[in-house]
């Protein structure tokens, strides 16, 4: 059974997840914005496994070859997620004191919709995983946070064939971008890209085609990345100082912009009891030592660790490098092994609350 479900376009896969999720027990129900929410256990202590349905456009056939199982969602992040639901299901059966919720929500890819309505209607857990490749033997509990601005610069036109009359919209984009980078090298450990504030200019548009015409608006597009330790207000008012500047240097270009999309760095303290019992489950299933992971990429993690102020992690099957590309698949032992690792882990951090 496969469905395809890029961003928006969920419903497929929603519904196969609402009726494989009722047969195994769970009292399942859809949300206002697509999300599949399956409740399962009862007790004191309340767990959200949370993955996303949807996948990055691209379709990729399904199949079997040599232990891998290859398609769109493989491993980002149709594995993960199925793996949570079938472990959810099994540690139900096998212990008592667990409330466990299983969400599967929707638009990961694009702004976090789903998790963010999640939120929005005053969830209560105790401990978050995402099901995201980490690796089988790996945890994450770090991302990084972002902020992504939009500029558009405006400014007068003429002939090409005249640029010294003239500001160059596509070129004061470029020169503001400079100072950008200049500015906020200040923020730069060369030890370590994950403490380090790093910028990447992902688009700059302007001019007209075939005409010689000297380009009066450009839109440029900045994602900025934030180390734990720093928040996307100290960045952002880092920005506003440099704009000023600039502004006051360039009188006769009209600069606006806008924040598309922010969100806060977050790291779980490696301690925690969720660490701790992932970590466990891990050694007893792979007889090997964990490797905690502090990545430069931003999840749904940060949203829901930000805002909730609870121990989260991102745990899952597969090799993230194959995320959203065109040979995108996951190893089938460590898919099965990462179902184990889950119910371990959830009955492991039962067993830490109730001795607590």
């Amino acid at each position: 059974m496969s469905a395809y479900s890029p961003s928006g376009k969920e419903q497929t896969v929603a519904e196969i997840l609402r009726k494989e999720m009722s047969a195994l027990g769970y009292n399942v129900k859809r949300d206002e914005v697509g999300n599949i929410i399956g409740e399962i256990g009862e007790g004191s202590l309340a767990i959200l496994l949370c993955g996303h349905m949807d996948t990055v456009p691209g379709y990729i056939p399904v199949r079997m070859a040599d232990g891998r199982l290859y398609g769109r969602g493989a491993v980002d992040a149709k594995g993960p997620l199925a793996a949570l639901v079938l472990a959810a299901a099994q540690a139900a059966k096998e212990a008592s004191g667990m409330k466990i919720t299983v969400a599967a929500v929707v638009e990961e890819e694009r702004k976090s919709k789903g998790i963010k309505h999640l939120i929005a209607q005053n969830l209560k857990v105790d401990y978050a995983i995402f099901g995201e490749p980490s690796g089988v033997e790996n945890i994450t509990i770090g991302y990084k946070g972002s902020l992504h601005l939009k500029f558009t610069l405006k400014t007068g036109t003429g002939h090409s064939a005249a640029p010294w009359l003239y500001d160059n919209a596509a070129e004061k984009a470029y020169e503001l971008w400079l100072e950008i980078k200049r500015n906020h090298s200040k923020f730069v450990r060369p030890e370590s890209q994950y403490n380090s504030v790093t910028l990447c200019l992902t688009r700059l548009s302007s001019g007209s085609r075939g005409a010689s015409i000297v380009p009066s608006k450009c839109q440029m597009q900045v994602d900025m990345r934030i180390p734990p330790g720093l928040a996307s207000t100290q960045l952002l008012e880092e920005t506003e100082k440099v704009l000023a500047c600039f502004k006051t240097a360039n009188p006769k270009v009209d600069i606006s912009f806008l924040v598309e999309d922010s969100n806060e760095p977050f790291e779980v303290e490696k301690h925690s009891p969720l660490v701790r019992a992932i970590s466990y489950s891990i050694r007893k299933v792979r007889n090997k030592q964990p490797t905690l992971l502090r990545k430069t990429g931003t999840g749904d993690m940060n949203i829901l660790g930000h805002t909730m102020r609870i121990p989260v992690v991102t745990y899952g099957p597969g090799n993230s490098h194959l995320d959203h590309t065109p040979k995108e698949h996951i190893m089938i032992k460590d898919y099965l092994d990462s179902i184990e690792i889950y119910k371990t882990a959830l009955l492991r951090l039962n067993e830490l609350h109730k001795n607590n």
